[in-house]
């Protein structure tokens, strides 16, 4: 098969598809990788890295794309890389499709396969390729937000852990899943004086028992929510609905009781955010205010860090870019009903039950249409 590895074009985004070894495993199997000049430069994968790997270097995507079979990706692609696309290609990447309407459309009519990493499952009901992104995005979270509590920053001048004699901040976590657990630990290592909001019972026991009473823990109800929410210094938003839109957990009433100068980092963005109030920023511009809270809502977190993020990323979507090439998609996606969970968009039909409930669209059943 014909892999292309892109550049990736959104904004600030220096993470890469595939590093030189798994291209190198690609091509040792006998596939063609094909890497954009230039795709992995800003994170020290340097274009000869992927020549010696057994890469050959492309100078533009347009060419990428045009010789691809399969388009291996990081980040949603952008309209001008939709356009690209084409009937019996095979694009693998995140997608984050329900709140994103305009991407759906243009996927639906390139005719081309499209797997989401995002609902790639796992025998336990995991999303293993999530993840990697997830645990790097809730530890980026409580970062973002200790620097954005500095009065330079736009924040109300707390400091994290506090100091003797003066009270640590206090941060609300909405979800307990790879994201609210991965910020729970960095919070808890600041000193803060933290609770967590879930619905899974169980969950909340296990984080009792690591933690006990460093961290308060809280079934989801709207009025305790509420409550929390307008005392805390910090909110981070790590829901999930896989495949689906995010619930809007905090309302703009909600926002509006909060402190001045408080901050929520919102990184179920991808998924159109937790928040009322918030809506996609940028590395290059993050923040914006609402009512006097700064919003943190950087829609490609792990971005930031990119060559961790791509090293993690790729770790997990290796194995499933080499059963794509060594079988095929339409063999690959019949016999391992987990990869067949990331399957968003074939051949101009939505295959996605929550982007359709999301969009008010119809969808097709995966198994059906792999069967036609």
């Amino acid at each position: 098969m014909i892999i292309g590895v892109p550049q990736e074009v959104k904004n600030n985004e220096f993470r890469v598809g595939l590093t030189p070894g798994n291209v190198r495993g690609l091509c040792k199997q006998g596939h063609t990788v094909l890497v954009q000049r230039g795709a992995g430069e800003q994170i020290g994968l340097t274009d000869e890295s992927y020549r010696i790997a057994g890469a050959s270097l492309i100078d533009s995507a347009a060419e990428v794309f045009h010789k691809a079979e399969m388009i291996v990706k990081v980040k949603e692609p952008q309209a001008q890389e939709c356009a690209m696309l084409r009937e019996d290609q095979i694009l693998f990447t995140y997608l984050h499709l329900a709140p994103d309407p305009k991407q759906t459309k243009a996927l639906l009519d390139s005719g081309a396969t499209c797997i989401a990493y995002e609902t790639v499952t796992a025998v336990n009901g995991a999303l293993p390729l999530l993840a990697p992104m997830s645990e790097v995005a809730g530890r980026m979270s409580i970062q973002a937000a200790a620097s954005h509590l500095e009065k330079t920053h736009g924040g109300l001048g707390v400091l994290m852990a506090g100091v003797p004699g003066v009270s640590p901040a206090k941060i609300v976590i909405l979800g307990g899943g790879v994201v609210g657990r991965n910020a729970l630990q960095m919070a808890v290592g600041m000193g803060a004086d933290i609770c967590i909001f879930d619905r899974d019972i169980d969950r909340l026991r296990q984080i009792d028992m690591h933690y006990g009473n460093r961290v308060r823990t809280f079934y989801s109800d709207n009025l305790l929510i509420e409550q929390e929410v307008c005392e805390a210094d910090v909110v981070i938003g790590a829901v999930l609905l896989p495949g689906g839109a995010a619930p809007k957990l905090v309302t703009h009433e909600m926002v509006k009781k909060m402190k001045p100068g408080s901050v929520v980092v919102d990184v179920a963005i991808d998924q159109g955010g937790c928040f009322e109030t918030s809506r996609p920023t940028t590395h290059a511009d993050p923040t914006f205010l609402v009512d006097g809270v700064l919003h943190y809502c950087v829609a490609n977190m792990p971005g930031a860090v990119a060559r961790t993020s791509t090293f993690a990323l790729t770790n997990a979507t290796y194995p499933f870019v080499e059963a794509l090439a060594n079988r095929g998609v339409m063999k690959a996606l019949s016999i391992d009903h987990h990869l067949r969970n990331g399957l968003s968009v074939h051949k101009g039909a939505l295959t996605s039950q929550p982007v359709a409930l999301a969009q008010g669209l119809d969808f097709s059943l995966a198994e059906e249409l792999l069967l036609a």
